[in-house]
């Protein structure tokens, strides 16, 4: 019997897996089988390959019976990205096309009517998949061949036919085709533009010297932020300075961050990944849109494209319950897990998570009586605090309470000597955080983490440990119920960061101590600052 195999990827989450499309071509029934678990898209695949072999003017075996196998059968395949290995294993079953040509490669996109390639989403981490199987060709639409090229080591054919890949494997001259359009899935409105954060700077910042260390430590060990306060007090303008405070992005990183925004669809390979993401969704937005799913296919959400970046979450405390009871798991983990009937999909999420609220609905709360302007009732501050619940704020590395500016800062005005230290500029700071990381790369080279935020506690008591001095500190504030054991964790990892900022080969008593004001959202000593700057 003439059986064909090409080869094609399933992914699952943002994993790739080798699949087999087997075609046979026999006598019985007429007709076309597909077999393998496969989802209704690919279903209707069937008819889309058969109108496109005929289209291209090739020869559909109309009167045999094609059975056409997706192996692992037990493995649930899903999209319309397998339809160009189906329309090859048919033909190569039906010998117009050599079946040796197929060995070695991976065939990736969906067909039209005319036999036209369109471009799918997920390019990038189908390739990843097909690299990590052995695989070392793949053949994807024209457009995104420089998306698939992202992956040492394969060879890339962006094709625009189905006519060009049957010549292709021939050995013939390639015809001409229409050109693919790109996917229609990027972010074209983006009218704020990209470089809208790269105006902005460290040194517009008036005062808030104890926030914006704070901000420092949490961009150089990647801890998640927790910025309060009274509207107008400076916590969206200073969380919006954060990822100029990043260095740039790894080839590793940018390759991982690149995979998940393919799998979003929202990957334009005209623009090279080099700065951290920054996203900043606005309190309105779902749990899919926010941790990951949507119908049909799963898709990563804007904690996963956040990965290596910045997630602003503005007014906090407005998101929905079940956003808020979401972030538990990225926020400890770093990765999020989506379960859905009989797919499940894990993204990694190891972003940094920044919150800002307000202390009450008004906007307008001050601990001070005599300057406070709340008129919300006790009731409702207490229900307005509680959405930030308990385990999801034990999870919350740094508080930081920030307070107006005060006359004595306005633009004009001399701070009193000591009390504040100069506005420094994004680039200093930004000097100090990658020596910072430079410093955790070389720490924990060899390791699965790259950053004290991710570091495990059994690693960071086995290997690197705070002094016996230190470490009764934290356990003052352990037994004595002011910390949970993931808080002392935390505290740990903060202050290596703290001896990272300092050039410190080892944490002391002023490290740890500055870690513990940061956990408890206490001000921070003048010494601290003063060290900072």
């Amino acid at each position: 019997m003439p059986v064909a195999t090409a080869r094609a990827i399933a992914l699952e989450g943002a994993t790739g897996h080798l699949i087999d499309v087997q075609a046979d071509v026999s006598q019985g029934m007429v007709g076309t089988t597909l077999v393998g678990r496969a989802d209704v898209a690919l279903s209707e695949g069937r008819d889309r390959c058969r109108m496109a072999v005929v289209n291209s003017r090739l020869e559909w075996p109309s009167t045999r019976r094609v059975t056409i196998l997706l192996s692992p059968a037990d493995l649930a395949k899903r999209g319309t990205h397998f339809d160009l290995a189906v329309a090859l294993a048919v033909l190569g079953a039906c010998g117009t096309v050599p079946p040796a040509a197929l060995a070695g490669t991976v065939f990736i996109g969906e067909l039209t009517l005319e036999g036209g390639l369109r471009a799918v989403p997920g390019v990038l981490p189908m390739v990843l998949g097909a690299a990590a199987g052995g695989i070392r060709r793949v053949v994807v639409p024209e457009p995104q061949a420089a998306e698939a090229a992202m992956v040492p080591g394969v060879e890339v054919l962006g094709l625009r036919s189905l006519s060009q890949a049957v010549a292709e494997l021939r050995g013939e001259p390639v015809p001409e085709a229409p050109p693919v359009a790109a996917a229609s899935g990027n972010r074209l409105l983006a009218w704020r533009g990209d470089e809208r954060l790269d105006e902005v700077d460290m040194a517009d910042l008036l005062g808030l010297g104890d926030a914006r260390y704070a901000v420092e430590v949490a961009a150089a060990g990647g801890h998640h932020l927790l910025l309060s306060g009274p509207k107008g007090a400076g916590k969206t303008t200073l969380a919006e300075r954060i990822p100029g405070l990043l260095p740039d992005l790894t080839p590793e990183e940018a390759l991982e961050l690149a995979a998940l925004h393919s799998l979003a669809g929202v990957l334009d390979p005209r623009h090279q990944l080099v700065r951290p993401p920054y996203s900043a969704p606005h309190h309105d937005a779902s749990k899919a849109s926010i941790i990951g799913g949507g119908t049909g296919r799963v898709r990563p959400g804007e904690v996963s494209l956040a990965h290596c970046g910045v997630l602003l979450l503005d007014e906090f405390p407005l998101f929905r319950t079940d956003v808020i009871d979401a972030l538990r798991t990225p926020l400890e983990s770093g990765d999020v897990t989506v379960a859905r009937g009989d797919e499940v999909a894990v993204f990694p999420a190891r972003g940094m998570v920044v919150m800002a609220c307000n202390p009450c609905p008004c906007g307008e709360y001050r601990s001070d009586v005599r300057v406070s302007r709340c008129t919300c009732k006790e009731v409702t501050r207490r229900d307005y605090r509680a959405r930030i619940s308990g385990p999801l704020a034990d999870r919350i590395d740094i508080t930081r309470h920030l307070v107006p500016l005060r006359p004595d800062h306005e633009p004009g005005a001399d701070p009193p000597p000591g009390l504040t230290p100069p506005p420094e500029s994004t680039a200093t700071v930004r000097a100090r955080v990658e020596a910072a990381r430079q410093r955790q790369e070389a720490r924990y080279a060899g390791r699965s983490w790259r950053l004290n935020a991710h570091a495990p506690a059994p690693a960071l008591r086995a290997e690197w440990p705070l002094s016996e001095v230190c470490q009764r500190l934290v356990d003052d504030k352990l037994y004595g119920g002011r910390l949970s054991r993931r808080g002392a964790t935390r505290v740990h990892r903060m202050a290596w960061t703290v001896a990272d900022l300092r050039g410190l080969d080892r944490p002391d008593v002023a490290c740890v101590d500055t870690a513990l004001r940061l956990r408890e959202g206490e001000p921070l000593l003048l010494t601290a600052l003063r060290v900072a700057g």
